[in-house]
């Protein structure tokens, strides 16, 4: 046996041990999320193999056979990993008269805990790149919106399932983020019809635009409003671990924008205060290559990748409930 995994399990031991003879439960201090030791580090290289495993299927348009097969495949990982897995299959109506399928996927780690936080990201690409500077008609790939965040969160789970805190966390994929017009849709039948009736979490974290090049989060006007507390949070935990740069604590040198996005319907029909995690430029618009064809795995920075996916791992293995 390898002698730093020994040491490492002597000591996983020592600290269960403890708990035990101070007459909790293992994991039963929320404070601490049941840490057991420091937080893993974040693959960044297993998270670039899950965006680019997504955009093979192609574009996941609503209604088209990459929709289906990325679906399965998603599906299918987390079916793997967490202790249960919820598909949401409905239609939602994207303008008088036409209806698309929509797909949800929800996994649940530790799913009787009471205590819970909520994460999500959107899986879906837009139909068309609407931004693009040549050609407005074609699909993009949608590598940074949508498959980046997908990513953490499949990464996340991946670490979850090797070491579970003493909590529970949904990861909640949705569809129909951004068809067109309408944004969020996925969101909002969730919202509504949660996976789990009554279904409440202490916060939630949502993942959009988390793997771009020159990336930088800035707080975001929605989230100041509905959820300021765990997203000062999760800034402190950014910055204490090296990731300044990419969160600052100041507003765009253009103000502050309140985007639309999966978060709004989170906090203001599930009423579940919840942050977004999305990068902007300084004047407060989204990246340059949003809604473009330039979305591909060009622009993908693993150091951007590395600075969100290990910001949340300190946060979910750490005191994630001390804000």
């Amino acid at each position: 046996m390898n002698v730093s995994r020994l040491i490492t399990a002597l000591l996983a031991c020592i600290v269960m041990a403890a708990c035990n003879n101070s007459g909790k439960k293992p994991g039963s201090d929320a404070g601490s999320g049941n840490a057991g030791g420091p937080p893993p580090t974040f693959a960044t290289d297993s998270a670039y193999a899950f965006i680019e495993r997504q955009l093979a299927f192609g574009p996941r348009v609503p209604g088209s056979p990459a929709q289906e097969k990325c679906a399965a495949w998603l599906a299918g990982t987390l079916q793997q990993l967490a202790d249960t897995v919820y598909l949401q299959r409905t239609k939602v109506q994207v303008q008088p008269g036409k209806e698309v399928p929509c797909i949800n996927i929800i996994a649940s780690f530790n799913p009787a805990a009471k205590q819970r936080i909520l994460l999500l990201a959107h899986w879906d690409t837009r139909p068309v790149a609407d931004k693009d500077a040549f050609d407005k008609t074609r699909p993009m790939d949608g590598a940074d919106d949508g498959a980046s965040g997908v990513a953490l969160l499949l990464e996340t789970a991946r670490q979850l399932h090797a070491r579970r805190p003493g909590y529970g966390v949904d990861l909640l994929l949705t569809d129909v983020e951004d068809f067109n017009d309408n944004y969020c849709l996925g969101t909002q039948y969730w919202a509504r019809n949660p996976h789990v009736p009554g279904y409440k979490a202490e916060y939630g974290i949502l993942l959009d635009m988390v793997g771009g090049r020159n990336a930088t989060f800035f707080m975001e006007g929605t989230s100041r409003q509905y959820a300021y507390t765990p997203m000062k949070m999760f800034w402190d935990v950014a910055n204490n671990s090296g990731y300044s740069g990419f969160f600052p604590y100041s507003e765009p040198p253009g103000g502050t924008p309140f985007i639309e996005d999966d978060h709004t319907y989170v906090n203001q029909i599930a009423k579940i205060p919840t942050f977004d995690i999305i990068a902007m430029q300084p004047n407060g618009s989204l990246m340059p290559h949003h809604h473009t064809t330039g979305d591909n795995l060009s622009v993908i920075d693993p150091l951007t990748l590395q600075a969100v996916g290990q910001t949340l791992l300190n946060v979910l293995y750490g005191q994630p409930f001390k804000y």
